[in-house]
């Protein structure tokens, strides 16, 4: 046997696969701040994983190949799936809405249905970086909408980029209503890093956020960070959530809303 030491880029590099079991993704940033670091060292570290311990590169990071995500489909195709659930969701939802509010809505289905039951409502302000709840609030004599710049991601008509977040720095938001496209003890997460930007944003300019999602989402993380569970406020979902979720979240103060009309009971 050799006794021949373990080198510090080898000791980091254990520590680094460590890491990525624990929490199934690592920035580059994350390597900087826990193992001290530079930035050309993490990315040479990571490229050395690459190759020999089922790493999967993304941008400005890596994620453990074996990590459960989900893919991506467009709002088309998600259009088709849950519609009922999703429907009781947003109506659940429109509960959490009174006159006078300034809200937010992002992308996703379950927040276009949240749109369409707010044409009937009066003196609200919506801000959206969504193109299509946009135009299905076009005509809502008693809404103003605030739409923000950006490039528009196909797959979800949401606008992002530094445009878009250079405007919502300007804006004084009371209730943000956050489409997600994961939900784990980690927190919550989405396909693209252009939108886990944007949505960080929205959530530092708002008072409240209150996430949207069906059950479907629960325990699949999607590859893009967004927030930890601390700095939500609120949830709605179309069933309870399994034990261990439900016990997180309410150790966070984050209020569980379930929909009725779908489940045989509430949290509410």
């Amino acid at each position: 046997m050799s006794d021949t030491p373990v080198s510090k880029g080898d000791q980091r590099r254990q520590q680094i696969m460590t890491y990525l079991k624990l929490h199934g993704r690592i920035t580059i940033q994350d390597m900087i701040q826990q193992f001290g670091c530079s930035e050309a060292t993490a990315r040479r570290d990571l490229d050395l994983l690459e190759k020999k311990s089922g790493l999967v590169r993304t941008i400005g990071g890596a994620l453990l190949e074996s990590f459960p995500v989900v893919k991506e489909t467009s709002f088309r195709e998600r259009s088709g799936r849950l519609w009922a659930e999703k429907e009781a969701i947003a109506a659940k939802a429109m509960e959490l809405i009174e006159e006078g509010d300034i809200i937010a809505l992002s992308g996703g289905t379950t927040n276009y249905l949240i749109a369409r039951n707010l044409k009937e409502r009066k003196a609200l302000t919506v801000v959206t970086n969504a193109v299509n709840i946009a135009m299905e609030l076009a005509e809502s004599e008693h809404i103003q909408v605030v739409v923000t710049g950006g490039v528009m991601r196909n797959k979800s008509f949401e606008l992002c980029g530094p445009l878009t977040e250079k405007l919502i720095e300007h804006l004084n938001i009371g209730k943000l209503f956050l489409g997600v496209d994961g939900l784990s003890e980690q927190g919550i997460s989405t396909f693209s890093e252009l939108e886990a930007a944007t949505a960080r944003t929205l959530i530092r300019k708002s008072r409240q956020t209150i996430i949207v999602f069906d059950h479907t989402k629960v325990g699949k993380p999607s590859l893009f960070h967004i927030c930890p569970l601390s700095d939500l406020d609120g949830c709605v979902t179309d069933r309870p959530l399994q034990a261990d979720y439900e016990e997180h979240l309410t150790k966070y103060g984050v209020q569980i809303h379930v929909a009725q009309g779908q489940l045989q009971t509430s949290n509410d």
